[in-house]
């Protein structure tokens, strides 16, 4: 079986977009204009070793989406649930 094609990069894709498509417009880092592209510029402002910081995109995103990312916004912890059960005394 022949390999698959490769997709081409999207760095012509990138080239297209207007600076307010970005996190960072100046330096065009992190580019947000859909909605996968935002999850994903959240991702990789997350981790260590990227150069930007996760709450400069995080308020980028959160203004140009609101609810619709859910990494965005409130903290989210885990809560132990509350037995339903009396103890006895």
């Amino acid at each position: 079986m022949p390999p698959r094609p490769r997709r081409k990069s999207t760095a012509k894709g990138t080239k297209k977009l207007k600076s307010s498509d970005f996190a960072y417009p100046k330096s065009r880092k992190y580019p947000i204009n859909t909605l996968k592209r935002a999850r994903a510029a959240l991702a990789y402002a997350a981790r260590k070793d990227t150069a930007g910081s996760y709450s400069h995109v995080a308020k980028k995103v959160k203004a140009k989406y609101g609810a619709k990312v859910k990494s965005v916004g409130k903290k989210r912890t885990t809560r132990r649930k509350r037995r339903t059960s009396k103890r006895r005394r």
